[in-house]
């Protein structure tokens, strides 16, 4: 495993993750040129931002109602939950004082780069996407031949990328199938057994918000079929459940998205790599279930009021998480001090949280995927004005 295995699959992430910070910046650079008119923008941007927030508050509602009526934190002795979290302990109390790192004020001042060269270097996607964002309104308003040169050559960037992920894309049959094996023999199966309910409770609500509530607004406000999504939008979500990270999937998303699912470009480019660090469904409703979790094993009551707040948390926790393995811990590190729970608490569920981050993160992509396809049908009728401002600012 230690010799084939992992640096197979390390070799598979390394080249996905190579791509981001040049796909991202590319993209979200030729998406806003694209869309060109600032009211076009505004409204693609609207949509997003009412896309993230709709559905994620339905996400972390199917959570809190699933958990309160299986209650799964009731069921774990004290004694087993104690020397599970033992067993964790090291790193429990590292994300439980990383906790004091997330703070509402540092993430707002965050999303403006000091430096953006050291914010991509950092992998610090959302300074990043607001630096592009920047550049790309710029480009839009400054209408000469020196931004006409820069948006081609902006565009040679992104079809390079593209051209790469295909090749990478070629080996993800093999890293795949090394990643879960190697994330198979590291769970084992005794602490799986151990926290069966906690894990059930996760999956179920996280495959009642992919299967019923993603179909329903696909043929609601889509106007596609459900078994032609899934088809299509295969390859990402296997490169998701594989790299359980949806920065490193967002080059796969963004081709799936164009290709297969037939999203028109400027809104695929827009919407998915906003998604990708902003639309984070499956994250919100497991931070939501896990902090429920551990107040029941803690036997600490919570009130309507206090799951009402958590689940507005949940939603900018969602939101401020990072798109990478393990990235939503630190926020239920800082949920769960918030309401009198031990932080401590979090070794609870380490043990199982690889095999989570997996399946939530397919839905994460899902959502960045679904929302491309409803918000792609609704810029339908606004489409007779991209000529005049696609591809080139002026």
């Amino acid at each position: 495993m230690r010799y084939v295995a992992d640096p197979i699959g390390q070799l598979f992430l390394r080249l996905l993750f190579m791509l981001v910070i040049p796909l991202v910046f590319s993209a979200l650079v030729l998406g806003v040129v694209e869309i060109g008119d600032p009211r076009s923008l505004g409204r693609i941007g609207a949509k997003t931002l009412v896309w993230i927030l709709v559905v994620t508050s339905l996400a972390v509602t199917i959570g809190l109602v699933a958990v309160n009526l299986v209650k799964p934190g009731q069921g774990i002795a004290p004694e087993l939950g104690q020397q599970i979290m033992a067993q964790t302990g090291e790193r429990a109390a590292q994300i439980a004082a990383g906790r004091e790192a997330v703070s509402g004020i540092d993430i707002l001042l965050n999303i403006v780069p000091r430096n953006p060269v050291q914010a991509a270097a950092n992998g610090d996607l959302i300074a990043v996407m607001f630096f592009a964002l920047m550049f790309g309104v710029a480009a839009t308003v400054i209408r000469s031949d020196g931004t006409r040169s820069f948006v081609a050559t902006i565009q040679g960037v992104y079809d390079i990328c593209l051209k790469l992920i295909d090749w990478v894309i070629r080996l993800a049959p093999y890293a795949v199938a090394a990643l879960l094996f190697s994330i198979t023999a590291k769970l084992g199966f005794d602490v799986l057994v151990q926290l069966a309910r906690f894990v059930a409770t996760v999956l179920a609500a996280l495959a009642i918000h992919f299967f019923v509530v993603f179909p329903i607004l696909l043929r609601t406000f889509g106007g596609m079929s459900p078994l032609g999504f899934f088809r299509g939008a295969q390859p990402a979500l296997l490169t998701a459940f594989s790299t359980s990270s949806s920065s490193a999937t967002l080059p796969t998303t963004l081709k799936v998205t164009e290709e297969a699912l037939g999203v028109p470009r400027r809104v695929a480019r827009f919407v998915c790599t906003l998604g990708a660090t902003a639309n984070m469904n499956g994250t919100a409703l497991f931070e939501g279930v896990t902090v429920l979790f551990l107040a029941q094993f803690f036997g600490v009551e919570l009130s309507l009021v206090q799951q009402v707040m958590i689940l507005v948390l949940c939603i900018l926790g969602g939101i401020g998480a990072a798109g990478v393995p393990g990235g939503s811990l630190p926020v239920i590190a800082m949920i769960l001090a918030m309401f009198g729970i031990p932080p401590e608490g979090i070794g609870l569920i380490l043990g199982v949280d690889r095999l989570l981050d997996m399946c939530r993160t397919v839905v994460n992509v899902g959502g960045d995927m679904v929302g491309s396809v409803v918000i792609g049908r609704s810029e339908r009728g606004h489409d007779a004005e991209a000529p005049a401002t696609a591809a080139t600012p002026g």
